[in-house]
């Protein structure tokens, strides 16, 4: 499952000359937490999020000195900020359309963050994925998740015929049989079936063709 087949495609954006004013009121009026800044191409130049306003909102309440350079760089700029342009956070956190919602769920967790601007080859904004969007593909039927293994999986990544082998998927529980030609085989097949949306946990029964002969 790739970003474009979860993420959100009517985003709502904002531009740099947008007041911190009407950031907020499109927050609280859409109800979401953050917002993709884009010049007139659509090209994503940063995000502007309830953290960057509530730090605004905390004025000379917040950190001071060199502790508020070291917890937030461009903390005294953000204090003065009025616009969209001085308050944002950049650079921009994207991540491409084609790329798979794995990688989105590893990068938010490692990056601390809870959205990505998804771009296309162009850098264009063309959605947005949120941690709910991925949470929302995680809860998927044993069918797809089964489908997926054999399609995306088994046949167009390891070009290994799907009939070959025996796919059965129980309440998010993978269990695969069946022969292949190789032991990298089965291994690459249950790392990559880890990382299908859906998948949670994976027994494998793979045997394969040792050097003499024999099936393992």
């Amino acid at each position: 499952m790739k970003i474009k087949d979860v993420m959100t495609k009517d985003v709502v954006t904002v531009e740099p000359a947008s007041s911190l004013k009407e950031v907020a009121t499109l927050l609280v009026e859409r109800r979401i937490s953050g917002l993709p800044v884009v010049d007139a191409d659509g090209t994503v130049l940063g995000v502007i999020s309830e953290a960057d306003i509530l730090f605004k909102e905390c004025g000379e309440q917040g950190p001071q000195g060199v502790l508020a350079w070291l917890l937030e760089p461009d903390g005294p700029d953000k204090l003065e900020a009025t616009s969209v342009r001085q308050a944002m956070t950049v650079p921009a956190r994207t991540i491409g359309q084609e790329r798979p919602v794995a990688e989105a769920a590893k990068r938010m967790l490692e990056e601390g963050v809870n959205r990505f601007p998804v771009v296309n080859d162009d850098g264009a904004l063309v959605g947005i994925v949120t941690r709910a969007d991925l949470v929302r593909a995680f809860v998927r039927s044993d069918q797809a998740i089964a489908d997926e293994i054999r399609e995306d999986v088994v046949l167009k990544t390891l070009w290994i015929a799907p009939e070959a082998l025996d796919i059965s998927v129980h309440d998010g529980r993978v269990r695969l049989g069946g022969s292949v030609e190789t032991k990298s085989d089965a291994e690459l097949i249950e790392a990559f079936t880890r990382r299908v949306p859906g998948t949670v946990s994976v027994e494998n029964d793979l045997t394969w063709l040792e050097e003499n002969g024999r099936r393992h």
